[in-house]
């Protein structure tokens, strides 16, 4: 399986993709349904079988139609993304993502965000330092 990420995806699929993971299975009229101003039928099935290429989903057969599913949970997915996009854009260095993160987000940020984020580097620097 090659390495996939939402970077790779268009509006749509990503759209399409999200929505078939919030629903953890549906038909092409039940995903169809979801989509704020949604395409054709035949516009969704088509990018349903894309997905189903580049590995983002999986089908099966029910009677006449098909079924579409996640090929992989919601957090791989996002795990597989953020691997792609920290190589992508920040040379593999999780310390310039961060930072450009707070950079962009520190001021919204709440008390209570800010103390989960500490707790998060602390716990993460101490089972590195056990390995």
């Amino acid at each position: 399986m090659r390495d996939k990420t939402p970077l790779e995806l268009g509006k749509r699929e990503r759209q399409i993709l999200e929505t078939v993971q919030r629903l953890g299975e549906g038909s092409v009229a039940e995903i169809r349904a979801q989509l704020a101003d949604p395409p054709s039928y035949s516009a969704v099935r088509t990018m349903l079988g894309l997905l189903v290429d580049k590995g983002w989903l999986k089908h099966r057969r029910d009677g006449k139609r098909y079924l579409y599913r996640p090929a992989m949970s919601r957090e791989r997915s996002q795990r597989t993304a953020l691997r792609r996009l920290l190589a992508t854009f920040f040379g593999g260095s999780a310390d310039d993502a961060v930072a450009a993160l707070l950079d962009i987000s520190a001021s919204q940020m709440t008390e209570p965000q800010w103390d989960r984020l500490a707790q998060l580097i602390a716990t993460a620097h101490k089972e590195q330092r056990r390995d």
